[in-house]
Formats: structure tokens, sequence, C-alpha cells
């Protein structure tokens, strides 16, 4: 199913430009189209569209231990809490905890690396932060993994 996700801005990039009224679409676990809101609704007709506040940009990198939690299941759930669907091998280092990160499609990276880039036919991996800089919403390969109510 086709989703197009928006927000007050859009990043493709971290370091980008804010795209005002920008939007990403989202088809299985890539990204469809990047652009405008209006363009990506003429070009998806009747797709539905989720509108967050704030701005939604690449999910993060977690490059520090992950969060405490009783299970290796919340502690995955803290890191996708936090806007990140990727951690550092060195970090996710027990049986359980790869595959917990497997089963909800967070990636384990070898070393560290920046954030990625909302691209077309990219994985479907985005995040929305409020002003303060909390985590609204992540995206984990075209799965709406957290949403701040």
């Amino acid at each position: 199913m086709l989703t197009i996700h928006t927000a007050d801005e859009v990043r493709v990039a971290w370091d980008a430009e804010p795209v005002k009224d920008g939007a990403v679409a989202v088809e299985g676990t890539r990204i469809a189209a990047v652009g405008p809101l209006a363009a990506l609704q003429e070009r998806f007709p009747g797709t539905r569209v989720r509108r967050w506040p704030g701005t939604l940009g690449p999910a993060l990198v977690h490059e520090g231990p992950l969060p405490e939690a009783p299970t290796p299941r919340e502690r995955v759930h803290a890191v996708l809490k936090l806007g990140a669907v990727a951690v550092l091998e060195q970090h996710a280092g027990t049986p359980e905890l790869r595959a917990a990160a497997e089963r909800n499609d967070v990636v384990v990276l070898p070393g560290a690396r920046p954030a990625g880039a909302l691209v077309e036919t990219g994985r479907a991996d985005l995040a929305v932060f409020d002003e303060a800089g909390a985590c609204l919403a992540t995206v984990c390969a075209g799965r709406l993994v957290h949403r701040r109510r």
C-alpha cells in the first residue's frame, strides 16, 4: 500500500535545506518518490496521506549502547522511539539483540556512518522530530513502528 508522509518541513538529508510542504511517498519497504506534497498527490491520486507536525527526514543511526530494558525486543523498540533504525554491531553483540533487531528490520552496521538520505528507490527509513528534537514518529523499512501520542 502506498502512503505519503508529509510534515511542516522535509529534509532529504539532515544537513540539507528544508523543503516546505514536502512529502515522501512510501510503497512497501521503499521510497517511491520525494518532492512537494501537491506533486506527489497528483502523481499518486487517492493515496493515504499521513501529516506530521515538525520535521521529517532520514531515520538515524543509534551509535551508543542500546537503552536498558527488560527484554531485547524492548531495547530495540527503545531505539526506534529515538528515531533510529540502525545500530552498531558492537552494541548488538548478543544473539538475542541481533534477533530482535532482525525481527524489527533494524539494520546492524559494522561501524558508524551518517544518517542516510531520502532518495527514490531507497529503503523507506524516516523519522519525524518536533522543535525540541523529540521523535514523534519512526518509519522503519516502510512500516510505522513508533508514533508518539
